[in-house]
């Protein structure tokens, strides 16, 4: 028995060897399956970087409806906005009026990724507002519930958001607060104030669709001022006699530019009629007597624009009612306003002549 004790004794450590040698193996998959699964997340949540990217910042107010918050910021102060705002931490915040834009982004970045896995031109939105950081996990907690990819937050904490827009080498910031917005425009941003619309429609979940006015938003207002200190006539006739000189660039010209340039990454992979991108000119002008010059403008700036819709002063409420955009750009409240009661979501450019006659 001695023996066999012995004999068993000397064998002992082989199957103890084979079973840590295992143990070993086990943990070195386990932690290349870890390393590959931790890659793939932040691969998938990692921005790009502010340089290559398409940044958006949106203000809180214009991603999520606040409201009924907003009143009791208004009504009974800053402690007791941010009380509730603490108390309410788990209540999911309601889609606001840039949201469904928001979710259009990111439908056109998940496409962009499957045909370019490794390039970071692509869209980086970013949430820019002047919350105090106390009301941040609320926030959070409403993006995680829709899955949207937000990974950078400015909180200013009552502090104006516009020097961080600069530095975020923001291309469109969305607020609802029209006194940031004229001030980013200013500074030279591109920037809007955004409108919920008053009744809910179906936007497409497959094509990021989005419309702009023509002056004064992708063009300079130097037409309109003819036309509000001349008169219409006036107008035709300087168009006309201008059709061949392109007009100035607006304040969103620079974005027009940057979906265009998205565009053209799925034509080269032979995507164009599955293109998740459409852009859409919505203009008062008439085609016949002031059209050609914005047509010749934007192909001296190498631009395609999907759509032209030339409504010769007709309202572009209906015409925006059967484009269901999920964002639409206007220098005039009387359009934004239009917009709105038929359900589109609008965007207020204030920028150029029209401001003054707006505002007398």
């Amino acid at each position: 028995a001695p023996g066999a004790m012995s004999g068993s004794g000397s064998e002992e450590p082989q199957p103890s060897q084979a079973t840590e040698d295992g143990q070993r193996e086990a943990e070195q998959d386990w932690a290349a399956a870890k390393a590959f699964y931790d890659n793939v997340v932040t691969q998938r949540a990692r921005p790009p970087k502010p340089q290559n990217a398409i940044t958006v910042a949106v203000s809180s107010r214009a991603l999520f409806n606040l409201v009924e918050e907003q009143k009791i910021y208004e009504e009974q102060g800053l402690e007791k906005y941010v009380e509730y705002q603490q108390n309410n931490e788990n209540v999911i915040l309601k889609p606001g009026p840039a949201f469904y834009f928001v979710k259009a982004l990111e439908h056109v970045n998940a496409r962009l990724l499957e045909l370019y896995p490794d390039d970071e031109e692509r869209f980086d939105i970013v949430l820019m507002t002047n919350n105090h950081a106390q009301v941040g996990v609320r926030l959070i907690n409403s993006i995680n519930h829709y899955g949207l990819t937000i990974e950078r937050f400015c909180m200013t904490g009552g502090e104006s958001p516009v020097g961080y827009l600069t530095a975020y080498l923001t291309n469109l910031y969305l607020s609802a607060d029209s006194d940031k917005v004229q001030e980013a425009i200013e500074a030279g941003i591109a920037a809007a104030t955004m409108f919920t619309a008053n009744k809910d429609i179906a936007y497409s979940d497959t094509q990021l669709r989005v419309a702009f006015d023509g002056d004064a938003v992708i063009f300079s207002d130097e037409s309109e001022q003819i036309f509000k200190e001349q008169g219409l006539d006036r107008f035709f006739e300087h168009e006309q006699l201008n059709e061949n000189k392109p007009l100035a660039q607006g304040p969103l010209k620079g974005f027009l530019e940057d979906l265009g340039k998205l565009q053209k990454k799925f034509y080269a992979k032979n995507e164009r009629l599955n293109c998740p991108i459409r852009t859409y000119l919505v203009t008062a002008r008439s085609a016949a007597s002031s059209g050609a010059r914005v047509l010749k403008t934007l192909r001296s700036w190498g631009l395609e624009i999907d759509e032209a819709l030339f409504l010769a002063g007709a309202p572009k409420g209906p015409v925006l009612a059967k484009i269901r955009p999920h964002i639409f750009f206007d220098d005039q409240m009387f359009h934004v306003e239009g917009a709105q009661q038929l359900g589109t979501t609008a965007a207020h450019v204030p920028y150029g002549i029209a401001q003054k006659y707006t505002k007398s």
